[in-house]
């Protein structure tokens, strides 16, 4: 990627000689690469964040039935203990 430049072998005594289109070319090519990355890592980004906050969801779901649940059982511990005396 940022190599491209160097990718044609010099003859000796030659020097680096690019034309502003083949420059604008290698320029256009690599912002393109980088578009295309972009897009890519935001694509991603915006799954985890839907995959977070699915995740959210489930906890506070599995949290609350936790809470009844153990309410539930001190409630039914307080009717057993009750009876019993």
């Amino acid at each position: 990627m940022g190599n491209a430049f160097l990718s044609v072998p010099l003859q000796p005594g030659q020097s680096f000689k690019f034309t502003v289109l083949e420059t604008l070319d290698r320029i256009k090519e690599e912002f393109q690469f980088l578009q295309a990355q972009y897009h890519s890592l935001k694509l991603e980004c915006e799954k985890l964040a839907s995959e977070k906050t699915e995740m959210q969801r489930h906890y506070i779901m599995y949290y609350e039935m936790s809470y009844g649940l153990n309410i539930e059982m001190h409630k039914q511990v307080g009717k057993i203990v009750f009876t019993m005396f």
